[in-house]
């Protein structure tokens, strides 16, 4: 609770109170009652870390060198203490193996930190990457999810057996006692390296039972999923008399609703947040795309629609917008930032909203209460992190509801067809993913959640 307060209230929490570095990793089941803790290894491998790192810093007497979450997942209070765990730390070293990119609860550790490091990035428009994996089993590249494949880290400098064996084989077999220990003093140094580098701001703890996993539905080695972000949005130089061009760049995926607070476009944010997502994602202006659609066409993916009230004031751009919500497309999910800082926006922000809602009237009340909040008004960066995975899982469960179907050819039985599109999948016929466990963030199965009649702008309301 001291955690949550501290960061409720804007204060700093005491660094002695701050873990250095959240080791996180997969339990490994006990083969029988009685038997030995696998997970004795990972916790060996665990002091061995913290000693190290309180040898390489000055982290005074007292201090959390490390974090790992063994002794509370099953405990009172253990959602609390995880997220103001990752809330707080500096540095995330996820234990790479087969057993933990299966993991829902490792993804959800694994997102929650990576949101983190957006908002930073978001706020300095510089990359804020303090995700440090080590191997503990070698995990063929094909069984990385995205989120894990695109990390830049070389794992050669840990040494030759480090890379075939992992930390597992080394403190296991026999011989390997000097690797072991070069292995895991290297991995501290890049550890200590990266927390003085990057040095990642604390946050106010998300809910960790209520966060998406940022593997998928169904964890590593499933075939990537792909979603497309479209900008509609004016560039500064085609703005509204007396529209202040200070939010706007030479194109639509330029546009920085959230200046000066954040300096990084909303196009990228909305691309890094999807990315954690465990999504292949694609943006694009929509300028460039209107008068392409084909609305006798199955979609291809879900899509999701960032706009601007301001774009209500440009005839043309309102038309085509105007056009693009009579076609049937409950795929696509509309994003509104609202900035309401911006003295503008906020002068015309009734006028705005009902020319918007006026032209998009069907993509404005669509889908769940999160989605029909995110069209009526995003109120800031911290706010559109939260909102983002709801209005990304619904578009794409009425993807999957939408998209073509076909039988494997030669196929004369009746088995479940696939999906045909980027979210298909080569081999023998499955069942076609979800693309989020059930009730993820409290929402609700069905996509269009009829009941649901709440409204008003997403805010954070408890910041």
């Amino acid at each position: 609770m001291f955690l949550r307060s501290q960061l409720r209230d804007g204060g700093r929490v005491p660094a002695s109170v701050q873990p250095y570095f959240f080791l996180s990793y997969a339990h490994t089941p006990r083969f029988g009652a009685g038997g030995p803790d696998p997970d004795m290894w990972v916790e060996r491998l665990f002091r061995d870390l913290c000693s190290h790192v309180m040898a390489l810093t000055d982290l005074p007497a007292g201090a959390e060198a490390g974090f790992m979450d063994r002794e509370i997942r099953s405990g009172e209070g253990w959602s609390e203490r995880l997220g103001a765990a990752l809330a707080t730390c500096r540095v995330f070293v996820p234990l790479f193996s087969p057993r933990y990119f299966a993991s829902e609860m490792c993804g959800k550790e694994w997102y929650a930190f990576a949101q983190r490091a957006i908002h930073q990035g978001a706020l300095s428009n510089q990359p804020a990457e303090a995700i440090v994996p080590a191997l503990w089993v070698p995990v063929p590249p094909s069984q990385l999810p995205g989120p894990a494949e695109r990390l830049q880290f070389n794992h050669n400098t840990f040494g030759e057996r480090y890379v075939t064996d992992g930390l597992y084989g080394l403190i296991k077999l026999r011989g390997y006692a000097e690797q072991y220990e070069r292995a895991v003093y290297e991995l501290a140094k890049r550890i200590v390296r990266v927390a003085e580098t990057v040095r990642l701001e604390p946050v106010r703890p998300l809910d960790y039972r209520g966060v998406p996993s940022a593997f998928g539905p169904t964890g590593g080695g499933t075939p990537a999923r792909s979603l497309h972000v479209t900008v509609a949005a004016a560039s500064r130089h085609d703005l509204p008399d007396g529209r202040s061009p200070e939010y706007y760049g030479d194109n639509a995926l330029e546009w920085n609703p959230y200046h000066p607070v954040a300096q990084r476009p909303i196009a990228y944010v909305a691309e890094d947040l999807v990315k954690n997502l465990n999504y292949q994602t694609s943006i694009g202006s929509f300028d460039d795309e209107a008068g392409h659609y084909d609305s006798k066409q199955p979609p291809t993916r879900p899509e999701i629609l960032i706009v601007d009230r301001w774009v209500v004031e440009d005839e043309h751009r309102r038309q085509r917008l105007a056009a693009f919500d009579q076609e049937s497309r409950p795929w696509v999910n509309v994003v509104v930032p609202w900035n309401r800082y911006d003295h503008q926006s906020r002068a015309k922000e009734i006028e705005l909203a009902r020319r918007l809602e006026e032209t998009l009237p069907v993509k404005m009340g669509q889908g769940r209460a999160a989605c029909r909040a995110a069209a009526n008004g995003v109120a800031n960066m911290e706010t559109l992190g939260q909102i983002l995975p709801q209005v990304v899982e619904a578009a794409a469960q009425q993807f999957l509801r939408h998209a073509q179907v076909y039988l494997p050819a030669g196929n004369t039985h009746t088995e479940r067809p696939r999906l045909l599109g980027p979210m298909g999948m080569s081999g023998p016929p499955a069942p076609p993913p979800v693309p989020f466990p059930p009730n993820t963030f409290g929402g609700h199965n069905d996509g269009n959640d009829s009941n649901d009649t709440d409204r008003g702008d997403a805010d954070d309301s408890e910041s």
